[in-house]
Parts: structure tokens; C-alpha cells; sequence
């Protein structure tokens, strides 16, 4: 019996996720243990290990976009076993897509119009507005699944929906879309996932065939609700780089515009003396029994926690009309990655001892750096530390990441002519920035939390022992 292989949820807020590229080609031996593929959610990418053995029939690829948790991406089939009734296409491999969209290329057509995706019932762009299954009837009975009236999830578009379609006895149109038009197999899955009209695009490029970029830069057009400044076609027009946005950086830009939106932001900065917390690192990496020398982002966690735990009002969140405050510090602290920015979160800092944190916290940062870190490894922050110190920046205005109260600043590690008791001295300075929320805090305690986080840099003492 043929085992199916679905879109996997990697955290509790997941409800779609996107297929990076398949680790295994289709019509592969599969073992119980391989990796099949890789797949992107809102906050991580994750390999996915195969269940069960047997031969692989994958369904969608990376061309799909978004996919709804649950819904079946490949099946894993016996020696000789077929697909299931109704779901006989085969999905090109990723390597295959990429091999005929090189040899397939054909020069820059004019600019197009923009064109209309994903009106009625899609759920978001991007998203497929109805389900494999239902396509794949539309395509028995002659007619256009777009002209049914979804009744699934966010107006999705069901089986059951194109056979009633089919019962009302609407004009059966399929057949005369696929004379009218000629379109590749991928390019016609990708319209069709978004709602794209490939007969309206059709019509802005006359006797072509259409291909996969072809209705990318249309979706892409219709999303930004522009049109070109230049077509593509004018003479000496230089071609912009496009590409659509991924899970994570759709929801960054959400998060961000979450935060402006529904926060009172308020930065404060201030320099600190940090000249003895770096005497201090030294010297554990001097010491041959330290088996894992904290890093600055450690340090800050650390000294950071033992502020918050005195000035809970900073330590967080606003849900609905009450303020919770938190009696445990998890501290995220936000890292750059080749996919965007990812905030893993050290749970119970308070709690842990420099010499506990230094290895997991160099274990989370860097497996979230290679989009390895686990989903539930990126949620439950009270506080975030962002530093860009390492960047030669000095103070910035950090975002708050909602529902967090606030977000600190880091700044980087620069030696400075100050004066010291009434002498002029070189000490190593540091800049922080504290933005907070003003809904859920005032400005007078927000400023004693950072003037106590300032203290515990120029006095590490005071926390360490």
C-alpha cells in the first residue's frame, strides 16, 4: 500500500511550509532512515527523514510555493505498486526543472501588464487556492476549477467543489485553454498554485511558450502592484535581480511591521566601560581549564538576566489587555544568516552559570546560523540582545520583537581617551541602545534597568559571584 509522505509541521504556529529541494530523485529506493528532502517553514529549514522504505513518487517540488501542513507532497510505493487513483502525475525532480529551464531560456520578452492573482477564495499569494486532487478532477470533467466556490479551509478549493461545478453544468473551458495557450507543465503548476489567468498572460506574449520565469515575473509584477520602469526589452535596459520572497523573510517583514505598528518604541543609549569584562574574558581564555571561553553574546546574557531578574517591568509581554511578567528569563539573541535574521532563544538564563551557557549557547548560534536550528529553539523569548558590534556599529534603534517588552543593543568594542578619576585614560567603551515598549513600561524604569545593565559591564563582580 502506497505510504504518504505529507508536509510535516516543525512547530506549533506552522501551517505551511515550502519544499527547499528533494534529497532523493524521484523513482529512488528509499530506505526507512534517508534523508528525503529539505523543507523551509517561517522560522527554519529542517532535513526530513523518510518512515517507511520503497520507491519515491514525489507529487510536488520546489516550484510549489507554499504547501499547507498535511497535505501530500510524494508517496513511497512497493515494487510496481502505482501511484493512487488520481494522483498519476509525476513531479519533476528539482535538478530536472533546472535542466530545462537552461535549455529552454529564450530571450527577454516585452515587459508584461500586471496581471490578477489569487483573487475570491486564495488564501494568500503564493498559496495554492485549491487541492491537487481538485485540479486533477477538474481536468476529467473539462472544466476550469477556478470557477468553482471553494468550501474548504480559507475558501480552499476541494474535489467536491469542481464536481459540483461540473454537476451546474458550467462551460467546460479546460480544452480550450490548453489550445489557446501553450505553456510548460511546471510553468501551468505554478500558475495554477496562485490563481495566475495563463490565458491573460498568454496574450502579452503571442505565439510563445510560456515558461516557469515567465509566470515567476508575472506573480512577481502582480505582487508589487508596479509595472517596470524600463522594459526589459528597451535598448541598453539594465536587468534587475528578482526573486520571491522566502518563509523567513515574509515573516520578518511581518514581525517588523507587526512591531511598528502595534508598539510604542522608545530607544535609549547610553556608553559603558567595559574594559574589565574584557580583562575578564582574556583572562578565561588564557586559563587552560576553561574548556569553552564564553563569547561576548554569553557575557551579555548573562549579566543582562541578572538585570531583568531585578527589573521584572522589562522582563515582558502584553497579551490582550494584560501585562505578563515573566519569573524566568529567556534571552533571544538575534543571529545573521544566509536566509535571514533568526533570534534562537537560551531558555532559564538566570539560572546557568558562564561556564553552562558558553557551549550551548555556541551550539544554538551556530546550528542557527546553518538553518539548523530546531522550531521550538526559535520561540518562548522574554528579552532579545542583538549585536552588531562586529559590524563596527556603534548605537543603533533595535526592533522589538512582539510580544517581547524589550530589545538591547550592542554596539561594538572600541578603545577610547576617557577620563578616569579625573585623568585622562584609554579604556574599551561600549555603546548600547535599549528600545522599549512605552505601553508597558514608562521611561524612568526602562532607564535604571540599563543603567543597572551598565553597571554590571563596567563591575562584572557584582554578578558573577
Amino acid at each position: 500500500m502506497a505510504h504518504e509522505i505529507v508536509m510535516p509541521q516543525l512547530g506549533l504556529s506552522m501551517d505551511s511550509g515550502q519544499i527547499i529541494r528533494w534529497l532523493k530523485q524521484n523513482g529512488e529506493q528509499v530506505e526507512a532512515g534517508d534523508l528525503l528532502l529539505e523543507v523551509e517553514s517561517d522560522k527554519s529549514a529542517v532535513e526530513v527523514e523518510a518512515i517507511e522504505s520503497g520507491i519515491l513518487h514525489i507529487v510536488l517540488g520546489p516550484e510549489a510555493g507554499d504547501i499547507p501542513v498535511g497535505e501530500v507532497i510524494a508517496y513511497l510505493l512497493a515494487e510496481g505498486e502505482v501511484p493512487p487513483a488520481g494522483d498519476g502525475r509525476v513531479a519533476e525532480s528539482a535538478s530536472e526543472v533546472v535542466s530545462k529551464s537552461e535549455v529552454g531560456a529564450e530571450p527577454a520578452p516585452q515587459a508584461v501588464k500586471v496581471v490578477a492573482v489569487g483573487h475570491g477564495n486564495g488564501p494568500r499569494p503564493g498559496r495554492p487556492r485549491s487541492s491537487p486532487a481538485a485540479r486533477r478532477r477538474a481536468s476529467q470533467l473539462g472544466v476550469d476549477w477556478r470557477l468553482a466556490v471553494g468550501t474548504g479551509p480559507d475558501g480552499r478549493i476541494k474535489e467536491r467543489d469542481v464536481i459540483r461545478l461540473a454537476e451546474s453544468g458550467e462551460p467546460a473551458i479546460v480544452g480550450a485553454v490548453a489550445e489557446e495557450v501553450q505553456i510548460s507543465p511546471v510553468a501551468q503548476r505554478l500558475a495554477e498554485s496562485v490563481g495566475l489567468d495563463v490565458r491573460e498572460l498568454a496574450r502579452q506574449y503571442p505565439g510563445k511558450r510560456l515558461e516557469r520565469a515567465d509566470v515567476e515575473r508575472a506573480i512577481r509584477l502582480a505582487l508589487s502592484g508596479a509595472q517596470p520602469a524600463v522594459g526589459p526589452g528597451s535598448p541598453g535596459a539594465a536587468k534587475p535581480s528578482r526573486q520571491p520572497m522566502s518563509s523567513l523573510r515574509r515573516l520578518i517583514a511581518e514581525r517588523m511591521s507587526r512591531s511598528a505598528r502595534t508598539t510604542a518604541p522608545v530607544t535609549l543609549t547610553t556608553e559603558a566601560d567595559a574594559t574589565d569584562l574584557v580583562k575578564i574574558r582574556e583572562g578565561l581564555k588564557a586559563d587552560s581549564q576553561t574548556e569553552v571561553v564564553p563569547s561576548y553574546n554569553v557575557l551579555m546574557a548573562r549579566l543582562v538576566a541578572a538585570a531583568l531578574m531585578e527589573h521584572p517591568h522589562l522582563n515582558a509581554s502584553l497579551d490582550g489587555d494584560e501585562i505578563v511578567r515573566w519569573n524566568t528569563v529567556n534571552i533571544g539573541i538575534a543571529v545573521d544568516t544566509e536566509r535571514g535574521l533568526v533570534v534562537p532563544v537560551v531558555p532559564d538564563v538566570q539560572e546557568k552559570s558562564i561556564r553552562q551557557l558558553a557551549p550551548a549557547v555556541n551550539d544554538l548560534l551556530s546550528r542557527a546560523a546553518e538553518g539548523k536550528a530546531l522550531p521550538d529553539e526559535l520561540t518562548g523569548g522574554t528579552f532579545t540582545i542583538t549585536n552588531l558590534g562586529h559590524l563596527d556599529i556603534d548605537a543603533f534603534t533595535p526592533i522589538i520583537n512582539p510580544p517581547e517588552c524589550a530589545v538591547l543593543g550592542v554596539g561594538r568594542l572600541l578603545e577610547k581617551m576617557v577620563v578616569v578619576d579625573g585623568e585622562p585614560a584609554i579604556r574599551t567603551m561600549v555603546a548600547l541602545s535599549l528600545t522599549f515598549d512605552h505601553r508597558l513600561v514608562d521611561g524612568a524604569p526602562a532607564a535604571r534597568f540599563l543603567q543597572r545593565v551598565k553597571q554590571y559591564i563596567e563591575q562584572p563582580y557584582l554578578w558573577l559571584v
